[in-house]
């Protein structure tokens, strides 16, 4: 039987951890390159003035703001881009600008919105690119009825509708949705899935195993990676 490929990890809002707690921002991007992590993943918004910045929260007053571009030159191409769209509309535009700076196959794009997902995956198909699409599945019931509250979550375990609708080709799923249905759905359709956002170390070793997950997001890339490189010396000593 072949070996499964080693999960790639993707360091979440920029990968602050506990070293550099608080800072999401350059300085955390910057941890999380020296740490070797694959992708980094921030949040892009664009602002009434039409600004695309980096930023975890919706903007506000007294909340630091990064510019888009400033993360992208920062990368420099030493990690993958995890680009999580906050914005609707702009998702072309937010692609485009990736691409000057990275290859499409080390860009992964992801959006809760299925128009969002369809016009990136239509973007690339005509223009010949190996760009990542997931649609994000989530658990986030907030100010919902109960009976809501249980249709929602039943879309979100059970998305086949809004997978097609999106076309995307990566289930972009939270890890216990994941662990419930979304894994093997992944499975069975041959999509790639990226679970987010998994810290605890039990729920890394879990998901970090080849073949559990193509990706796996963390606020931890430190704890994450030192897992990852034990399970491969493990690997490489066994006869």
């Amino acid at each position: 039987m072949p070996a499964k490929d080693p999960v790639v990890v993707s360091a979440h809002r920029c990968g602050a951890g506990d070293d550099v707690a608080g800072q999401n921002g350059l300085h955390a991007l910057e941890h999380s390159l020296a740490l070797g992590v694959d992708y980094i993943e921030f949040d892009v918004r664009r602002l009434p003035d039409g600004r695309l910045v980096v930023s975890h929260d919706v903007p506000g007053e007294g909340l630091d703001l990064i510019e888009y571009d400033a993360v992208l030159t920062a990368l420099d191409g030493r990690a993958g881009a995890h680009i999580d769209l906050k914005t609707e509309g702009c998702e072309l535009e937010v692609v485009r600008r990736a691409l000057e700076v990275l290859p499409a196959d080390r860009i992964v794009a992801t959006t809760g919105s299925e128009a969002g997902c369809r016009a990136l995956v239509e973007f690339a198909r005509a223009e010949g690119l190996p760009l990542r699409v997931g649609l994000s599945l989530g658990p986030n019931v907030k100010g919902l009825t109960p009976w809501r509250a249980v249709l929602f979550l039943r879309r979100q375990l059970f998305p086949t509708a809004r997978l097609a609708a999106s076309g995307a080709n990566v289930v972009c799923a939270q890890h216990w949705l994941a662990a419930l249905t979304l894994r093997r759905f992944a499975r069975r359709r041959g999509l790639d899935l990226l679970v987010w956002t998994v810290d605890s170390p039990t729920e890394l070793r879990w998901w970090l195993r080849p073949g559990r997950a193509w990706m796996v997001t963390t606020n931890h890339p430190d704890r994450a990676l030192s897992f990852e490189h034990r399970r491969r010396r493990r690997d490489l000593a066994r006869p």
